[in-house]
């Protein structure tokens, strides 16, 4: 079944504790919102099942219309229902990074930034620093746990986030806390350089094409790794607000970035919302592009939106997002 209680903590950094090599390490953040409420945020830094090590993706200058659905800075827990068109999270159907620049990491090795416990160093100690810095952590909630002081920080009552990574597409005994829209992840939100953070984290054992009511690996789809990917068919650009009066259909542009020609027999486009436009049939020559012009049915909205790929058998080849300030200016093409 899905994460039980699932949200998103909106705090100030307090602390950090990085744990050595136990069974299941941690990093532990100690967070603070604005009534005085202390929470705990266990993150994952080795998994339970081989490969061990995490595959992680750092966004320096994150834009996605997801930071305009979050609710305000230091408010504490929020829950959320995991559904489009919300603040929450989902890896492959928010289309919130490309899965295929995810790398693998060690969680704590000897020297200076070279494992996850010190990248994750680098963005919470300046957080703990800088109380301006809003911290958003999304995962599943544990507590509170009236008269139970916190097993790290021991501040109480215990209570806090945990889950904070990819959180479908599981193996084994773990396949239980699959679901869609019910991802995990850090943001950080840099007021004074106007700018968003994020860090995304998930198991090299999980798959990339999931059901899209479960969550649950497809079955008859070959694993997939999030460092597959580079070289195929990719949406390069969109033109989402043209000049004039509404109606004003849009376009959005693919490129073969791969060595053959491709097929777009059967191949669609869906917007954020699942509706979708079929592409014309035919060949694109490797390394060649083709630009789509959208229907009235497909939304390529002025305040953000999503645009995803589809191939034949509907699966997802590549996603992109863009929020409200980029499809302000009429007439310009937003390259992704």
């Amino acid at each position: 079944m899905p994460l039980k209680d699932y949200g998103v903590l909106a705090a100030g950094a307090v602390a950090r504790r990085r744990e050595g090599a136990h069974d299941t390490p941690h990093y532990q953040i100690q967070l603070r919102d604005h009534s005085g409420t202390d929470f705990r945020a266990a993150v994952n830094v080795l998994s339970q099942q081989a490969p061990p090590d995490l595959l992680y993706l750092v966004d320096d200058n994150f834009r996605h219309p997801l930071t305009q659905q979050l609710p305000p800075a230091g408010s504490g827990w929020t829950g959320l229902s995991s559904e489009p068109g919300r603040a929450a999270m989902d890896f492959i159907r928010g289309n919130l990074f490309d899965p295929a620049a995810m790398r693998p990491i060690a969680p704590d090795l000897p020297g200076l930034d070279n494992d996850l416990a010190d990248l994750l160093d680098h963005y919470v100690l300046r957080a703990v620093a800088d109380p301006t810095i809003a911290v958003y952590i999304f995962g599943q909630r544990f507590g509170p746990e009236p008269g139970i002081p916190d097993k790290v920080f021991h501040f109480l009552p215990g209570n806090g986030v945990h889950d904070v990574h990819m959180n479908q597409g599981n193996r084994g005994r773990f396949v239980s806390d699959d679901g869609v829209w019910q991802d995990g992840g850090l943001l950080f939100h840099l007021p004074s350089e106007s700018r968003w953070v994020a860090i995304f984290l998930a198991f090299q054992s999980q798959a990339w094409h999931t059901d899209d009511t479960t969550g649950h690996a497809l079955a008859a789809v070959a694993p997939s790794t999030a460092g597959e990917g580079e070289g195929t068919m990719r949406i390069m650009a969109a033109r989402v607000n043209p000049v004039g009066p509404a109606p004003k259909p849009g376009t959005i542009t693919l490129l073969n970035a791969s060595a053959d020609a491709v097929d777009l027999t059967g191949w669609c486009l869906a917007d954020g919302h699942k509706r979708r436009t079929a592409l014309p049939a035919g060949q694109v020559d490797a390394g060649a592009t083709v630009t789509i012009p959208v229907s009235d049915g497909f939304e390529l909205g002025n305040h953000g939106g999503a645009i995803t790929l589809l191939d034949a058998a509907g699966l997802k080849v590549h996603g992109v997002a863009y929020t409200g300030r980029q499809a302000a200016r009429e007439g310009q093409t937003i390259a992704f």
